[in-house]
């Protein structure tokens, strides 16, 4: 697989990047160097290879839902700083 200049230059004004010549040649002959090796890899048989997401076995760590009582609005202001009408007051951020 081979990349020219011309597709290096279309990658970087996506990235909105402004390379001058010698970096899209050498940005050019680094990015066909990773293609080749990424190439290479379609080489390999992956036939008896079960897909994986993680490189180690993963198993959900979540806990099943049960219905609990909640905080409620006393429990969840108890430390607040400020508080008005069972509300946190905070400072004003935009003006």
């Amino acid at each position: 697989m081979r990349i020219t200049q011309k597709e290096v230059e279309h990658v970087a004004t996506l990235a909105r990047l402004k390379l001058g010549p010698e970096e899209i040649t050498t940005f050019t002959s680094q990015m066909d160097a990773i293609l080749s090796y990424v190439d290479k890899l379609s080489e390999l048989n992956t036939d008896d290879i079960v897909p994986t997401s993680h490189a180690v076995p993963m198993e959900n760590a979540f806990r099943a839902d049960e219905v609990r009582p909640s905080l409620g609005t006393d429990g969840a202001l108890a430390n607040a700083p400020d508080r008005v009408e069972g509300f946190f007051r905070v400072p004003k951020v935009i003006e």
